[in-house]
């Protein structure tokens, strides 16, 4: 299993409601940086599978997804954002290591 890849549309439904922690990749096809992060988040997916949801989202790919990356303050990407209750906890920019990102979910 890897990461779930979400629209803007999917976004309340898929992150906001979710009963459990969500950690989602804001990043784009272009970004360098993202693409290393790739691997790192999809591994997370699977090592968190029932604890937590694992998304990405390329910020490109449509313009509900820029707007949605827009109201939640993405400016740097990658940007990896927890989110719990519907609410942001916590957010990492940049490259991360998997443990980085298991402290930041508070689940490792």
């Amino acid at each position: 299993m890897s990461a779930l890849h979400i629209n803007a549309d999917k976004f309340d439904e898929v992150v906001l409601n979710s009963d459990k922690p969500v950690l989602v990749d804001f990043w784009a096809t272009w970004c360098s940086p993202c693409r290393m992060m790739g691997p790192v988040v999809d591994e997370l997916a699977d090592d968190l599978d029932g604890k937590a949801l694992v998304v990405k989202m390329d910020i490109d790919e449509t313009d509900a997804n820029k707007n949605l990356a827009i109201e939640n303050g993405v400016q740097t990407i990658p940007c990896l954002v927890c989110f719990k209750n519907g609410h942001e906890v916590n957010r990492l920019i940049g490259v991360q290591s998997k443990q980085n990102l298991l402290k930041m979910m508070d689940l490792g």
